[in-house]
């Protein structure tokens, strides 16, 4: 009887699916090539008897699988191994056509009426920033005479309020990246509204502190998120431009703060108390006036959608869709094309950061190593650039004002007057005494009534017989002097004013204790003006770099800016008057703004959507720190020299502008 196995022809399948022919024979066995050839005796013998239909693979009772089995296997684990490969070109081709896609369905958008409301809602954001920055300085010269705060507690309590703008930066930062853009903002804005709106009405300085401590918190993250959720909204070609428009609002914040404080402030004027504790002076009011921005912001955000980017980032591919549509129709719409049809009917969806995960583990993590040191190396640059650059304009923007404070003081101490030995009986003093020093002199029966004592200082001086009534001080005091039988009524010396003194039979009847407001005494409008023109000198560096951002790029921007920024420095060593310090100021702000908004925007450029937020508040926050050190070492030079304080700031400068100069340059580049 013939072989069935040897006279047929079997058809086989391929790898690639396609069939292929072969004759049956020993060497049409594909698992003979696996097992010895068995000798033709020893198959007859091993067969004989056995029913065609019936055969059994011997190799079954010893446990061994079949050879079909075992090619079975094989093939599926080929056919598996290619499904996987295909998957995983596909998923990268996705992710790499992502962008590109994102950028076709912006310009698809267009640029227009969503774009201008979204920039006014998330400019309001930054003024009030910008106003936060402000706020403290200004209430300052009022707050520490009604609430006796001490130089020690003045310099805690702007400390306190960059440390909570620092960790409000990173802590915020990282959340927009998880949370989502829109309701972090509305978070932060609303924080900012509650504590500043509290601060306004707190009569103690610890609350004060904790208020504006934790309003710093709540402002501090704003920057972070304010340009990563706009900057998901443009499309490449405007991105430069409108970015550095949008910084503008952090100038008005400045000159809205500076104007209100100038209009508010300085003129006491009114003021009124509930009962003897709750009181409420002017400028508490320029507090509540300054929540204005912020509220305008948070409302705006409220009507605003979440950034489409962020959306599909977290998988959330419909919502993404609705939102943009809703900016193409609005554009369009705007633009008298509202038959205009959003064609996207498919968005291609990234990994989520699990997967991304899980695709480390599973690798060598060759890959990952080289994305992050790649990562890791721009943030080291951009960081060295934001921090030289925040080292220098914070410190000298401490050290402009702290100038003009320490010139003006050199100026009325260059015209104190020195009484020496004076004998004065039986007189009444009904003016006012100021800028003088009184040594070693004698008053007998004298009368001081309805005064004004302002930066007087008595020393080993006599005072015997005398009466003071309703006598105001400020900066006043009494060193080793003898006080004999003296009557003070309804005055603010107390104990804090008399150091080192003798007193016999002295009477003290309603004296002001405390801390008091003088409604006739006007502040130094000198600090807000120089805050006013400094704001308003970075007008012209704004237009300039936003005119020309897309035009020569980001990075010749920032390196020229801070090249030329170094330069004028050395124009400070002119400074020899108040108005050569403020000219000089302003040159330097209008200059150095620029490199200021090329950093915002080569920040949101670099890094990929679901880390922007976080990158972007890692930077700030090291501009807050930079700006806590540069503030204590300019300072400590006042007085003492300028050479140092204009090295650093040129040193600064100088490194930040080379380093700016070795980043990539992100004007062509595709959010990633």
């Amino acid at each position: 009887m013939d072989d069935p196995y040897h006279n047929n022809v079997n058809q086989q399948m391929t790898e690639g699916g396609e069939y292929t022919y072969t004759q049956d024979g020993r060497d049409g066995y594909p698992y003979q090539t696996d097992y010895p050839p068995q000798d033709e005796d020893a198959a007859s013998d091993a067969t004989e008897g056995a029913d065609e239909d019936n055969q059994m693979y011997e190799g079954e009772y010893q446990g061994i699988p079949h050879p079909d089995e075992i090619k079975e296997a094989r093939r599926a684990a080929r056919m598996e191994a290619r499904r996987k490969a295909r998957l995983a070109a596909q998923q990268e081709e996705e992710e790499e056509n992502l962008p590109e896609q994102y950028e076709t369905i912006m310009e698809d958008c267009g640029h227009g009426r969503f774009q201008w409301m979204l920039f006014f809602v998330l400019g309001m954001a930054l003024m009030a920033d910008g106003v936060d920055g402000f706020v403290v300085g200004f209430v300052l010269p009022s707050a520490e005479k009604d609430m006796c705060i001490s130089n020690a507690d003045k310099g805690l309590l702007g400390l306190l309020v960059y440390v909570a703008m620092l960790v409000g930066a990173l802590v915020w930062g990282g959340l927009c990246d998880k949370m989502g853009r829109r309701k972090c903002l509305i978070y932060v804005l609303s924080i900012d509204l509650v504590f500043s709106f509290l601060s306004c009405f707190a009569q103690g300085y610890g609350f004060f502190l904790f208020f504006r401590f934790c309003s710093g918190f709540g402002i501090g993250g704003s920057i972070p998120i304010v340009y990563t959720y706009f900057t998901e909204f443009l499309q490449m070609d405007k991105r430069g431009e409108h970015l550095s428009w949008l910084c503008m609002f952090w100038m008005l914040g400045g000159l809205y703060a500076s104007f209100t404080a100038w209009g508010i402030i300085p003129h006491y004027g009114w003021g009124f108390a509930i009962g003897t504790e709750f009181q409420i002076h002017s400028w508490r009011l320029f507090i509540f006036v300054c929540l204005f921005p912020a509220l305008a912001a948070l409302i705006g955000v409220v009507f605003m959608p979440e950034s489409p980017r962020f959306l599909l980032e977290n998988a959330r591919h419909d919502e993404a869709w609705m939102v943009l549509r809703r900016v193409h129709d609005t554009n369009w719409k705007a633009k008298g094309e509202p038959e205009r049809v959003f064609t996207v009917t498919n968005i291609q969806t990234p990994k989520t950061q699990e997967d991304e995960f899980i695709e480390i583990q599973s690798e060598t993590g060759t890959a990952f190593q080289r994305w992050t040191i790649r990562h890791v190396t721009m943030l080291q640059q951009l960081c060295c650039a934001h921090k030289f650059e925040s080292h220098v304009y914070h410190g000298l923007g401490v050290w402009f004002p702290d100038m003009i404070k320490y010139m003006q003081y050199e100026e009325y101490e260059s015209k104190v007057r020195v009484f020496h030995r004076e004998r004065v009986e039986h007189f009444h003093f009904n003016f006012s005494l100021v800028n003088q020093i009184h040594k070693e002199g004698e008053y007998i029966h004298d009368k001081f009534a309805n005064i004004e004592i302002k930066s007087v200082k008595f020393e080993d001086s006599l005072f015997e017989n005398c009466y003071f009534e309703d006598v105001r001080s400020t900066n006043t005091f009494f060193e080793n002097c003898t006080i004999k039988n003296t009557v003070f009524y309804n005055t603010d010396l107390w104990h804090e004013k008399f150091k080192d003194c003798r007193m016999e039979n002295t009477t003290f009847l309603h004296p002001k204790k405390g801390c008091h407001l003088n409604f006739k005494e006007e502040n130094d409008i000198v600090i807000y003006m120089v805050s006013f023109l400094g704001s308003l000198a970075v007008l012209p560096g704004n237009i300039i770099s936003a005119l020309f951002m897309d035009k020569i790029g980001r990075i010749r921007i920032i390196g020229g800016s801070m090249l030329v920024s170094s330069a004028c420095t050395f124009l400070l060593l002119l400074s020899f008057s108040q108005g050569a310090v403020i000219c000089w100021q302003c040159l330097f702000y209008g200059v150095s703004v620029a490199a200021w908004n090329g950093l915002e925007v080569i920040s949101v450029e670099l890094y990929p959507s679901s880390k922007r937020g976080t990158a972007f508040g890692i930077l700030n926050g090291i501009c807050k720190f930079a700006a806590i050190i540069a503030s204590f070492i300019f300072a400590a030079f006042i007085g003492i020299t300028k050479i140092i304080p204009i090295l650093l700031a040129f040193a600064a400068l100088v490194c930040g502008g080379l380093v700016a100069l070795k980043l990539p340059e992100t004007r062509e580049k595709i959010l990633s």
